[in-house]
């Protein structure tokens, strides 16, 4: 009976320190803005997914802070991701939608990187959503093949970024021909200018494009070339980027430049922030994926929900940067040319 007293006294223990700990951090946040920012311009799907997430996380967090979006453009968003980590506050109002591909940037020792996405904080990502390669009907390009014996040009936003890296790739590893045109803010100025004949294909992340753009498919406007590693049954009829690589260490080397794609579009917090409210917004995060209203809004966006938590997203990112600095090496001049 004694032990089952103290065993009783030991368990109410926990529970009020855990309350505390909530409390604490419903305290901090009552009455609070947090500013997410976004390194991708407005409309694309770093974009769309980020506001979406704002819209619903802050009833989800203890104290109800309201959470605003804010657009942060910039090398890739290499800008973004440099404020989140060297000049926004680290106490949780601060959380950045993070580009993907900044993870193995840092790998390579890319420059202008004052980022350690290792010791970023990481909440959760809506998806993993495959990138395609997309030629437009008028452009001839029928097949991945094509890609080695014409010159294709290809929107892209900015070196560093993956609009700009699997065109630089493919033609490192794989013999295609791309010219790339740089300076497109966003998808959508993308897609358009596919549209407008001023480039023959673009490169974008397939959930996002069926969605907004089904009549190119439906009736032959524009064709998939090839896509990023997925299980996604829809793009198995069309070769994975990486597997056009002309030898296996290409293959490897392909691989390190696309290891983002497992993130999707993940969301992070600065370092530093207190782990009671790292724990309670990535608690938060897991609730608005459960969120009825939440999964209706992305579903009707065309959004296929595969979230992964920020603890998967800590894994992952340990190991992208813990890969073979020979690798990283060979990666170095499509991540970071």
């Amino acid at each position: 009976r004694i032990a089952g007293a103290w065993g009783g006294v030991l368990l109410a223990g926990m529970a009020a320190g855990t309350a505390a700990r909530a409390d604490a951090v419903a305290d901090f946040y009552r009455g609070r803005t947090i500013n997410l920012f976004i390194g991708i311009a407005v409309g694309g799907s770093y974009d769309v997914q980020a506001r979406m997430v704002a819209r619903y996380i802050g009833a989800h967090i203890p104290g109800n802070p309201t959470v605003v979006p804010q657009n942060m453009v910039g090398a890739g968003g290499l800008t973004m991701a440099n404020h989140l980590v060297t000049v926004a506050p680290r106490d949780g109002t601060a959380i950045g939608m993070v580009p993907n591909t900044l993870i193995p940037f840092q790998v390579v020792g890319g420059p202008g990187a004052r980022y350690d996405a290792g010791a970023m904080r990481w909440i959760g990502s809506i998806e993993s959503p495959a990138d395609v390669i997309v030629a437009s009907a008028a452009s001839g390009v029928k097949s991945a093949a094509d890609l080695s014996t014409r010159e294709v040009s290809i929107a892209a936003s900015a070196r560093g970024a993956i609009t700009y890296i699997i065109p630089s790739m493919l033609n490192e590893f794989a013999g295609a021909k791309f010219r790339i045109v740089t300076g497109y803010q966003g998808s959508p100025s993308m897609n358009l200018a596919m549209e407008r004949g001023e480039v023959d294909a673009i490169v974008n992340a397939w959930p996002s494009l069926k969605t907004v753009k089904p009549d190119w498919f439906a009736e032959g406007k524009a064709r998939i070339i090839a896509r990023s590693h997925t299980r996604r049954p829809d793009l198995q009829q069309f070769p994975a980027i990486e597997q056009l690589a002309a030898n296996e260490d290409d293959r490897r080397v392909m691989e390190l430049v696309l290891a983002g794609n497992p993130l999707g579009r993940p969301l992070a917090f600065p370092p530093d922030v207190p782990d009671a409210r790292v724990a309670a917004v990535r608690e938060a995060f897991d609730k608005v994926m459960k969120d009825p209203a939440f999964r209706e809004e992305a579903m009707k966006t065309g959004y296929d929900l595969e979230p992964t938590s920020g603890e998967e997203l800590q894994r992952i990112v340990a190991r992208v940067l813990a890969t073979p600095r020979h690798i990283a090496e060979r990666a170095k001049p499509i991540i970071a040319p």
